[in-house]
Formats: C-alpha cells, structure tokens, sequence
C-alpha cells in the first residue's frame, strides 16, 4: 500500500509487487494506493481492502515527509510562509506568515500523524484474521527519516531502507534479514546503515498484466493521458553532491537495466495507451561511461516507431555528444530537468557537484542545434555554501546564457532553498560552522528548527529572503524568472567567463567545507 501523497506513478511498489510475483508466482498479492483515494476515504478502503484479502504481510510504502519548497503544498507555500515570518517588513506580513505557518504546520503534522495511524491500523486490522501478521515500512521517506520514525511505529515493524525487494523475498522465503538494509523496531538500527550499499538485481519488464490484475487503480493513471509514467533504466548515482541522499539510498554503483527489458516494459505501457514516459533514474546520463547506454536504449526506442510519443528525465548535461543529443530530440523529449544548483563554478565545486558548467553550456547548444525547442527546468539552491554578491552576479549571468541557447521563454528557473536532511555532506558541514546541533529533529515543523533546516544561512540569507519576498508579492505566477530579474537588478551580471572559472582558492575552499 501506499500512503498517500502527491498522485505520481506509484512505480516503486510497482516493481516490488513485479519482482515477487516472478520469483513467487502463485504468491497472492493485492496493491492499493492510496494516492488516487478521496483523502476522506483512506481509512475506510484501507480496513475494507483488507477485509477483503486478508494479508499475512502487510507492506508499506511512504514517499514524502519533509515540505520545505518553492511550491505550493500542505495548506500553502512553505517558502512564502517561511520567509514572511523570518524576513517580512511590517508587522501585517509577518502575522500573514505566521498565520500561513500555523496552517502549514496543522497540515504537516496532521499528515504525518495520519499516516502513522494507517500504517498502526493496517496491521491491527490485518491481525484480525491473522495474529502473526507482519508489517514493513519502506519508501523515500522511510529510508531518509527512518531514525526518527521508528519510535513512533508498532514493536516488529520491518524498517526497510533503500531498495526493497531482497527484503521482501528473504522475508518470504523465512530467511535470516541480519544482511539486509533494514531493522526491526524495538530494536537499535545499526550505524551508518543507510551509507551501506545495496547488493543489486537483475531488472526484467514489468508485468502490467499482472499488475492490472491486483491494482484496479492502474487505468486512473491511464485513461486521462496527462501522467508521465514511470520507467526505470537504471538504479545508483556516483556523484556526491553535498545536499542529495540519492547516492546513500539507492547505491553509487550505477546499476543499468538491459535495454530489451526496458523497451519490453514501454511497449506495454504504450499498447495501454500511454504516450508520456518519465525515466525514473537518479539521473538519466549519471557519467560520460552511460553515455553509449543511453544511445542504445533511444535507438531501440527509435526502431519501435511509436507515434506521438514524449519523455523526460532528469540529466546531467555535461553528459552528452551531438548523436545523443539529436537521438533524444528525435525520440521525443519534451522536457528535461538539470540541477546545476549554482551558475558559479567555484560554489558547483563546493557543493561536490561534479559539473563542468563550460561543457553544460557547450551541450545545451549541441540540444539546440539538434532542434530541441520545449522546456527546460533549470534547478537552483541558492546559499548554499559561500554564497556572496560575486557568485550570485556568476549565476545570473549563467542563466541568461541559457535563456539565449534555448530561449528565455523555455528555461524556468526553479529556485530552491535545501531543505536539510539527515546523512548528507551538508548535514555535516552545518556541524561543523554551528548552524545546526547534533540531536535535532529533521522532521520538526517548530519555527525555531524550520529556520535551521530551510537552509538560508546568513550573511546572505536576509537578502535573499528580502528577493523572495518581493517575487512573491510582484510575480508569483513566475517566481522564478521573477527572482532571477530581481538579483539581476540588485547585484548586476558577471562577465560569464568569471561563471566558468573556478579559482585555485575555491578549491581550498572545497576541502575546508567538505573535511
């Protein structure tokens, strides 16, 4: 079951349920996702799924917890409000944050409560029919926050952290979980277990007509074809960007799927009507090494000779050549997401990136030249470490370099503070300058927490707090581009050779922040 959340293409518990029934296929299974449920209605088609299937395991999987963004969710804008609190002018603006706040916190934590309650009674209900009934919890929530979590779940919950199928097959099987990324509640999780790497698997198609056999729900992604459906192809992220949990989640090896199973698994979903496809990957082109991978699997698409088709990925793109960057223009990508973080090399280095901004300009224009003309989000987390004047003025200048490859109305620039999580580089660096104390709650919504883990640390944060706010109250339909104009007008525009260098004391500078 999942929990309810954002409705995107619920793929991991989709591949769980996949995974078992090939090696258990006359295992019994039932899949409800309580995304696509009436948020009135979880409680009740959870007990009645239940009553009708009577599970001997139940599993479940928990996508979001923390909220800290610049969009709108739980009962508002976390950013708006946040920012209105910490930064507004005037006393009106900081009651209207206040009161935004108080809304966003009864929503935060009237879901997190309420999700505990689904999981407690899951089980509880399941009990009724069988008294040794277990229960797993797993998801990217659980994998991030599983410290803080397990003190609030039932004694015996299997904590699952990282990828889930080895769990649930040696669980299965009845055999020892003492090698496995996962704890038993009532129990002490061992140190650092979300920092050991996953064993790995061999990924065949998913079997959809399995899948629409125990998930009734599978056509209410379908039938509207406005969903970018999930496909996998691959699993792992090498990079060590100092903010990201991918890298500890799901693995630094790169693990790829084999082209034919991947192209078996869209033809389905495209023989079910499906035109909109999103690569599901931590990134779709994680190092130059895939680069030849990807090729492969858009010429197998390319010789299926779909119709109409479109996709998207997240990708780095210091990671393409000019064949790949016109095989994904010919494949259909309409969309792609780059998160580049800062247009100034010197803090890409310092935040452990791994970009060459030089060589993601020169490939944006290898897309360009390929014809590409559709979106691009381009992701920014500002203030990160060693923000100042200098480097803002080197990342406005960067992006309006992008705005002239592909065209100012095609690049939105989505701004993001970091919401600060357990087990990252950042969390470790925030230590070691003081900004946060060993034994906070990452999952606090408390004002006096929420302004540690909205990372925006000073001397820059007032002022970017200042900008934020005015974007909000001139533009909010185009906040973005909106606070983008703002700096621009502020702090001025940096030669964009100034952007591309990083100088050698930056690079001192990355050892000192990351040590």
């Amino acid at each position: 079951m999942r929990l309810p959340c954002n409705p995107i293409f619920p793929i991991g518990p989709i591949y769980l349920a996949d995974h078992l029934h090939k090696l258990f296929p006359a295992l019994p299974q039932r899949f409800l996702d309580l995304a696509a449920v009436p948020v009135l209605d979880v409680e009740r088609v959870l007990k009645a799924t239940i009553d009708a299937f009577k599970p001997t395991l139940v599993v479940f999987s928990w996508r979001d917890i923390q909220i800290y963004a610049p969009v709108d969710g739980r009962g508002g804008n976390p950013l708006q409000h946040s920012f209105e609190v910490f930064y507004g002018k005037g006393l009106f603006r900081r009651l209207r944050g206040a009161f935004g706040g108080l809304k966003l916190m009864a929503s935060f934590y009237g879901d997190l409560w309420r999700n505990l309650r689904l999981v407690r009674s899951g089980l509880r209900w399941a009990r009724r029919y069988h008294s040794t009934a277990r229960l797993v919890l797993g998801g990217g929530a659980v994998s991030v926050f599983y410290e803080q979590l397990a003190k609030q779940l039932p004694q015996g919950t299997v904590v699952s952290v990282g990828e889930g199928e080895p769990l649930l097959e040696k669980m299965i099987r009845g055999e020892s979980l003492e090698t496995e990324r996962c704890f038993v509640v009532g129990e002490n999780p061992r140190p650092g277990l979300i920092h050991e790497q996953p064993a790995g698997m061999d990924k065949s198609a998913c079997n959809y007509t399995y899948i629409e056999s125990i998930w009734p729900q599978l056509n209410w992604y379908l039938e509207a074809g406005d969903f970018y459906v999930g496909v996998q192809t691959k699993r792992g992220c090498p990079h060590n960007c100092c903010y990201c949990v991918y890298t500890v989640v799901e693995g630094k090896a790169v693990r790829v799927n084999p082209v034919d199973e991947v192209i078996a698994e869209m033809a389905q979903l495209y023989n079910r009507g499906v035109r909109s496809f999103w690569f599901t990957d931590a990134q779709f082109i994680p190092a130059r090494r895939y680069i030849e991978d990807a090729k492969q699997l858009l010429r197998a698409i390319q010789a299926q000779g779909w119709k109409n088709i479109r996709w998207a990925a997240y990708i780095r793109a210091d990671n393409l050549d000019a064949e790949l960057a016109e095989l994904m223009v010919a494949t259909g990508m309409d969309y792609f997401e780059i998160g580049i973080t800062s247009g100034s090399q010197e803090l890409v280095r310092k935040m452990r990136m791994g970009y060459n901004l030089r060589i993601v300009l020169e490939n944006c224009r290898l897309l360009a030249r390929a014809g590409f003309k559709e979106h691009v989000s381009v992701n920014y987390s500002f203030n990160v470490i060693d923000e100042r004047p200098e480097t803002i003025r080197q990342t406005v200048a960067y992006h309006r370099e992008l705005e002239s490859i592909f065209g100012a109305d095609k690049v939105e620039p989505a701004i993001f503070f970091i919401g600060l999580q357990p087990h990252t580089h950042l969390e470790q660096y925030g230590f070691e300058q003081g900004l946060i104390k060993p034994g906070y709650n990452p999952m606090s919504m408390m004002p006096w927490t929420a302004r540690q883990l909205l990372w925006n640390p000073e001397p820059m944060g007032s002022s970017f707090g200042r900008v934020c706010l005015e974007a909000f109250a001139t533009n909010p339909e185009d906040f973005g581009r909106t606070v983008m104009a703002l700096l621009e007008r502020d702090y001025g525009l940096a030669p964009l050779d100034e952007a591309l260098h990083a100088p050698v004391e930056g690079r001192k500078a990355l050892a000192n922040a990351v040590r």
